[in-house]
């Protein structure tokens, strides 16, 4: 294979990823419209799940990092999604004066209504390559992700 036709070709794999990006972003958007939340909440949840799932403790800050948004727009964010009863505050038991947040049951029910059938897919199509394969999908996509973070990075302005 040539350099142009390599080229070429990862060029075609960056334009399905982005095509894979924005279908994925209407689903979010679809299923934020649909239990009337901001996209915004839904991304929130995510990375709520997300921090769980890693035992990362998920305080106000952090999630405002994770979403690249201040601490007025946090707590507003928050307050939200308490009062929707998707999200609940906890004191963190090690230090009381830090509250830590975590995806209420019901949230949990109604992502997994919604995205359960994609993500059953998702994993039935992986299913389809071997172990060798995923390895290299899960490469390619850690990759990308910490590609998506040196150039957040690099955007900031320096201080």
């Amino acid at each position: 294979m040539s350099v142009g036709d390599a080229e070429d070709e990862a060029m075609a794999i960056v334009h399905s990823l982005r095509a894979l990006t924005v279908d994925l972003n209407v689903a979010v958007s679809g299923f934020a419209n649909k239990y009337k939340m901001h996209s915004t909440d839904v991304r929130a949840l995510i990375c709520l799940l997300d921090a769980e799932r890693s035992d990362t403790p998920a305080t106000p800050g952090w999630l405002g990092a994770q979403l690249g948004i201040n601490s007025a727009s946090v707590t507003a964010l928050v307050d939200r999604m308490v009062k929707a009863g998707h999200v609940a505050r906890e004191r963190d038991s090690a230090d009381r004066r830090r509250v830590l947040l975590q995806v209420t049951p019901s949230a949990v029910t109604l992502g997994e209504s919604y995205f359960g059938p994609l993500i059953s897919r998702a994993v039935s199509t992986l299913g389809n390559f071997t172990a060798t394969e995923r390895a290299t999908i899960a490469s390619f996509i850690a990759a990308m992700r910490a590609d998506v973070e040196r150039t957040r990075v690099d955007r900031e302005p320096s201080r």
